[in-house]
């Protein structure tokens, strides 16, 4: 069944056919670079099986791999290798609902910071109960993002 997904803004959008069985976390220096944090999830697609309903923009990231991402909020879509091979990789943080997608590896751990990887000892803290946070959507008159 074809998943759905796009940016934070809106602007780009995407139909998938992916296994959520094939997604995987990857904590390469690339990857954290473009996307800012320690690791990112990925899945593997076909890219046959990718319908950009509404285009990327694509930054080459590297002489081997150009990154889809939208230009006007700046979400990092995916991954894919500037050859156009058959596959690529999708985030799974862009699915509309990335509920049903469970890691099955690590990929580029000779960059891996061990200390993020469990976190279940830590406070947990819902957004929707931060008052400060509550009251800034509140005051710009929009509703925060649906879970």
């Amino acid at each position: 069944m074809p998943k759905t997904g796009g940016c934070q803004c809106g602007r780009v959008r995407y139909r998938a056919k992916v296994d959520p069985a094939d997604a995987y976390l990857c904590h390469c220096r690339m990857c954290q670079r473009a996307t800012g944090g320690v690791s990112i999830a990925f899945v593997n697609a076909q890219r046959v099986d990718v319908t950009w309903e509404s285009g990327p923009d694509w930054y080459a990231s590297s002489p081997i791999a150009r990154r889809p991402f939208c230009s006007a909020c700046g979400t990092p879509l995916g991954f894919q290798f500037a050859d156009d091979g058959a596959k690529m990789d999708l985030t799974v943080g862009s699915f509309d609902d990335p509920s049903d997608f469970h890691p099955k590896h690590h990929f580029g751990v000779e960059s891996m910071h061990e200390a993020w990887l469990d976190t279940s000892h830590l406070p947990r803290y819902r957004a929707d109960e931060y008052d400060v946070l509550s009251q800034k959507w509140e005051e710009s008159g929009a509703s925060p993002p649906e879970n």
